[in-house]
């Protein structure tokens, strides 16, 4: 198994920035052909200051193996959603992979 974990920060002054992030990642990467597991949401707030709360999206995918993720990179689903949404909504990234 192999994770793709993506933390996103959207654009402060837009207030659509969050459900519009959401929306296009269930649009152009949900049905991108060996997603095994697909699950993006809102930042969950916590009483616990280990939990970073600064994020606003956090994208949680898993794959068959490392070869499967790097195919989804470039899947034209893929470039079609950093294109059209993340570049309009999101001010910062983080990605964590691992097998």
């Amino acid at each position: 198994m192999f994770s793709h974990v993506v933390i996103f920060w959207t654009d402060p002054t837009n207030p659509k920035a969050i459900d519009e992030l959401i929306d296009g990642a269930n649009k152009y990467l949900k049905p991108i052909p060996g997603v095994l597991h697909f699950h993006v949401v809102k930042m969950a707030s916590s009483h616990r200051s280990v939990v970073d709360q600064s994020y606003q999206v956090a994208l949680n995918s898993i794959f068959r193996d490392k070869e499967a993720q790097d195919d989804y990179q470039v899947h034209p689903s893929h470039v079609q959603f950093v294109e059209r949404v993340f570049k309009r909504f999101c001010t910062k990234v983080v990605v964590y992979d691992f097998e």
